[in-house]
């Protein structure tokens, strides 16, 4: 913080001058100097910064004048000066939450110096904090979290709005680079927990055998090379929202604690047998069909229902139509505006072409190739061949590939089976054919 306001509390006019002179040293500091409790507790209403406060005053001592600072100010930092040298009374000071406890000495001032530095930049790193939340709160803004004008886009932004109104546990499903964990935090940062911790988990990402103790935490000692204890994520995360990815990767040992650890609301750390009490919004993330893991052993059914909650499925890119040129014209002005460039043009030709690819790796892949083509493209024009595609599962896009209409009719068939757990009324019902169509083809092992 550049700017701090200081109040010193100091019955000794000649003392408090000392202080006065000595702190004011830094331009940043704003001093006012008091001589009673009284004249302090008449000016709190100026919000000083920090109180450097004198234990022995004339009129209430430095104990009394701090608890009533704190009716006032909860978690104004106060600086205690005392020439008394008993342990008990700073050690009672420093339990009641005093930011720190000097004795008048020869040392007292240099040491002041060391304290109120130290109340700054804990100060400081407070404003950083609550400045990164506001930006947060701003950032994950529905219409600024997800781009995009389509039906499918308002859909989802409709059942977001019911989640941000409750606690309930959410999942969220949806191919990889749809934006799973961009919604799971606009949920948890326009909900009430906005101000409370967001832990994000990949359970991909964390090798099997770690999975546990970084979930939960553990003692010191707890095996070998626990050298410390440490904080779990759930425990991290207690008071706000948990946000599990991937959580189809789990083991099916690691399944049944987690389901305990929902059932119960309570974490215990590895080598300890204290419970700690939870209080967590749970908001999980996967690529695959969970009831499909279920039906095939992979999945615990029980966990299924605990972390169903509130469904939420992410449409892939390739059906939200022009999505992908707002997502394109968002992306060029977003790479141009970080890297100092002129305004990007995408010509009608690029946009032809970004409409007709299908995106497997959907809207981040569609980032990669625009943040490529801003690169490549001559003056600030985005031209089809500018365009880049490249992606290591393009081959198996219907439209990239060289096939006859028989053949195309059974890939999307079985595309929409699989898509709709083998359920042959319904993927008749979205392809609107008969469904003796697909059970002569079933038949004939076209299907299979």
């Amino acid at each position: 913080m550049n700017s701090c306001k200081i109040f010193i509390v100091e019955d000794d006019p000649w003392y408090g001058e000392i202080l006065e002179y000595h702190i004011s040293q830094n331009p940043d500091n704003r001093v006012t100097r008091y001589g009673t409790a009284k004249d302090c507790l008449g000016n709190l209403y100026r919000e000083p910064d920090l109180i450097c406060l004198d234990f022995t005053l004339p009129d209430m001592s430095g104990e009394e004048l701090y608890r009533k600072i704190r009716e006032v100010h909860k978690e104004l930092p106060v600086i205690v000066i005392s020439a008394q040298e008993k342990i008990s009374v700073a050690v009672k000071l420093l339990k009641m939450g005093v930011s720190d406890y000097l004795v008048k000495d020869e040392s007292t001032k240099e040491l002041l110096w060391n304290s109120i530095n130290r109340v700054k930049e804990n100060l400081n790193l407070k404003q950083q904090v609550e400045q990164l939340k506001v930006e947060l709160e701003q950032k994950f803004s529905f219409e600024k979290s997800l781009i995009g004008a389509s039906d499918a886009l308002k859909r989802i932004f409709q059942i977001m709005e019911k989640a941000v109104k409750t606690n309930i546990n959410v999942s969220i499903t949806g191919e990889t680079g749809t934006g799973k964990e961009i919604v799971a935090k606009a949920i948890h940062y326009n909900s009430e927990l906005r101000k409370k911790p967001f832990v994000a988990v990949n359970m991909a990402a964390i090798p099997r055998d770690l999975v546990e103790s970084e979930l939960f935490g553990y003692e010191k000692g707890a095996f070998t090379g626990a050298n410390y204890r440490k904080i779990g994520k759930f425990e991290e995360a207690n008071g706000g929202t948990i946000f599990l990815d991937e959580i189809a990767e789990l083991d099916l040992s690691l399944q049944s604690k987690i389901l305990r650890v929902l059932q119960e609301r309570e974490v215990e750390r590895l080598g300890s047998s204290e419970k700690v009490k939870l209080q967590v919004r749970l908001i999980i993330a996967t690529h695959k069909n969970l009831l499909q893991e279920v039906q095939e052993g992979r999945f615990r059914e029980d966990l299924y229902y605990r972390v169903l909650g509130l469904p939420i499925e992410l449409p892939p890119l390739r059906e939200r139509g022009n999505d992908i040129l707002i997502l394109a014209k968002h992306f060029a002005e977003e790479f141009s505006r970080q890297n100092r460039m002129g305004s990007l043009n995408i010509t009608k030709e690029a946009k032809d072409k970004l409409l007709k690819y299908t995106y497997p790796g959907n809207v981040r892949e569609l980032k990669a190739m625009i943040d490529l083509a801003a690169v490549l493209c001559e003056n600030n024009e985005i031209r089809p061949e500018d365009i880049q595609i490249n992606s290591p599962k393009v081959e198996s896009s219907f439209i990239m590939e060289q096939k006859s209409l028989k053949e195309y009719t059974f890939d999307i068939i079985k595309y929409y089976l699989k898509k709709n757990n083998n359920d042959v009324m319904a993927t008749a019902k979205v392809l609107e054919i008969g469904k003796s169509t697909i059970y002569k083809l079933m038949q004939t092992n076209a299907l299979a």
